[in-house]
């Protein structure tokens, strides 16, 4: 096979190479592949498939440690007995399967909302999501830091979009005042999460939505990380809360399984099922993973406190980093943002936890703001006792800028 050499003229992609050559050492990414082991710890397997010494997973969203659950690997066996390993069609075709009506009545019921459509990815529900409620006459005040999928949702509808403080009600009202007022025709749409991955932060939610109910403006919720953690049993902080146009939330993360959801009543719910492109023309959620979420969901309902008390144990971990000189991260959810500043150094503390056997990952700018590069940590119900001790011996001397 020819190959031209990169900067090539005759090569139709070489403007990407300057791009590439201008991304700094510290901000370029690769894949790791890491191998499962007993308890839910991880191995990176290097080399020709060999597994270095395994880690304590301190960076994943699996939040209350569903997906080795016995339930949800039998419930995913059964369902790939049963139904095949995918659905085969879209869910307007073929793909509809009995777990998959099942699992979004019980979400739906367990939600109080009147109906559930169910995605294969939470990136693309939220892009579902916006599309349905937005529009290129549309405006989208958007806290400063939603998820790229929701941003790139706003950019695919055309609305314009106009940004507000991070989890800050009052710029919201003062900005949404100011817009309707300057163009009350114009259809609004309001857009925040419940728990925001890399700040472990959350909103007002009551507030905003008393706020959107006033100025009459739709308001979409991403529950993805909060789902399963926070609210009236793991329901979320969207739970019962008027003036909700559409919640999304995801099945990869507190329920341990894949896939993602929009929970709405009618007639937006009938709205999405209608003209929904993202829905109508992808291949249903396997099977599998619809069986497997059901499975999770049953548990958060046979035992409502599980999210209240990883929340209390998060407590606990925020008062052991401030006690060590760390800064105590922000928030209540399972999400601790140690924040660092520096590139090279939050690199250098996720190299030197992994050294010393656990796993946090180094969140970079694009993902988060310039001057903010931080290591996220998780916590996860499945994390053995004496984690945190461990952690705050690895950890050291909090880093410049990571102090009080």
């Amino acid at each position: 096979m020819n190959v031209l050499p990169a900067g090539d003229p005759a090569d139709p992609l070489s403007s990407l190479w300057p791009s590439l050559s201008r991304v700094p050492p510290d901000r370029r990414r690769r894949l790791r592949s890491f191998a499962t082991t007993a308890g839910g710890g991880l191995k990176a397997v290097v080399g020709a498939g060999e597994a270095a010494a395994p880690l304590l997973d301190l960076a994943s969203n699996d939040y209350l440690g569903f997906s080795h659950h016995p339930l949800l690997q039998q419930a995913a066996c059964d369902a790939i007995a049963r139904d095949g390993t995918g659905s085969g069609a879209s869910p307007l075709v073929t793909g509809t399967r009995p777990v998959h009506t099942l699992l979004a009545e019980t979400l739906a019921n367990w939600l109080g909302r009147g109906q559930v459509l169910l995605f294969p990815s939470g990136f693309q529900a939220n892009l579902a999501a916006v599309l349905a409620l937005t529009g290129r006459h549309g405006v989208v005040l958007a806290d400063r830091l939603i998820h790229h999928s929701l941003l790139l949702g706003v950019q695919a509808s055309g609305a314009r979009l106009l940004r507000f403080r991070h989890n800050d009600s009052a710029d919201l009202e003062r900005r949404l005042i100011q817009q309707r007022t300057a163009e009350p025709q114009r259809q609004t749409l309001v857009i925040t999460e419940s728990l925001f991955s890399m700040e472990g932060t959350s909103p007002d939610l009551a507030a905003i939505a008393r706020i959107c109910r006033q100025q009459r403006a739709r308001l979409l919720v991403d529950e993805a990380h909060g789902l399963g953690v926070l609210g009236p049993g793991g329901r979320g902080l969207a739970h019962g809360l008027a003036g909700v146009s559409l919640v999304s939330g995801t099945f990869g993360k507190a329920f341990g399984s894949g896939g993602a959801f929009l929970a709405a009543d009618a007639p937006l719910a009938d709205w999405l099922l209608q003209s929904s492109g993202a829905f109508r023309y992808s291949t249903a959620l396997a099977p599998c993973l619809a069986a497997a979420a059901l499975a999770a969901l049953e548990l958060l309902q046979q035992d409502p406190g599980l999210g209240q008390a990883l929340l209390n144990r998060a407590e606990r971990w925020r008062c052991g980093l401030a006690a060590a000189g760390w800064q105590r991260p922000e928030g209540t959810g399972p999400v601790l943002p140690l924040l660092v500043g520096n590139d090279g150094a939050a690199l250098a503390l996720q190299a030197q936890l992994e050294r010393a056997g656990l796993l946090s990952v180094a969140i970079r700018p694009p993902t988060v703001p310039e001057g903010t590069s931080r290591l996220r940590l998780v916590l996860s119900r499945s994390l053995p006792t004496g984690t945190l001790a461990r952690l705050l011996a690895a950890l050291g001397t909090p880093v410049a800028g990571g102090g009080r």
